[in-house]
Formats: C-alpha cells, structure tokens, sequence
C-alpha cells in the first residue's frame, strides 16, 4: 500500500508533466483582393479557430472602394495554421472545396494576401 506522501508524490509529477499544449497569441493579417466582384456589398471571413467562426462572417474593412479589403485577427491557439474561407455578398469562396489552409508565421504577425475565388 503506497503512503500519503507517495500519493502526493505521484499527483503533483502528474500535474508537472501534463500534456496540455502551450498556446500562443498570433494574429494574422488578412487582405483580400475582390475587384472581380462587381457591387461588393458585404465582405467578411469566416473560420474555424476563435475569434472566427463558420457560423457567421466576421466583417472585413474596405480599404480601396469595391476591390480591396483588410482585417487583423488574433487567435490564441496551440496549432500552427488556421482555416478560412472569404464571403463575398454572402457567397463563400471555393463552394464545395477545401478551405484555405493559412501557415502561422514563427513571428506573431503574419500577411496573408489573397484574392477571392468564385469557383
């Protein structure tokens, strides 16, 4: 039979090295080109990690009128990319394909720029 002590022993290395996965804050910075979209009326993106969601389009800010759009997202996240995909006047990009598959940089910042796919 194992003492106290031996049992605290054992809980305390069992806390200690736990396999929980240090997370970290990255932000991407994402800039879409739609100037192949005519009256773009409503931009967002959508996503799999926090803040994001494939719920509900997160609005992008439109830096050059009708063409071209921006946002910076942080996510807190212990992986090493993210998944998204761009809306344009509530059409997802790439209807029945794969999401865009986003590498985090090794800095805390990475630019992501792409332009919207209306296949």
């Amino acid at each position: 039979m194992k003492t106290p002590v031996t049992i605290i022993a054992l809980l305390l290395t069992l806390l200690v090295t736990s396999c929980v996965q240090k997370s970290y804050k990255k932000t991407i910075v994402f800039t879409l080109d739609a100037s192949e979209i005519k009256n773009s009326k409503k931009v967002g993106i959508r996503g799999n990690d926090k803040p994001l969601s494939w719920d509900y389009d997160t609005k992008m800010k439109e830096i050059k009128k009708d063409s071209l759009y921006e946002i910076a997202v942080t996510f807190e996240t212990g992986y090493k990319f993210t998944e998204v995909k761009f809306v344009v006047n509530d059409t997802f990009e790439f209807r029945d394909k794969e999401n865009r598959r986003v590498l985090f940089s090794e800095k805390d910042t990475t630019f992501y720029n792409a332009k919207y796919n209306m296949r």
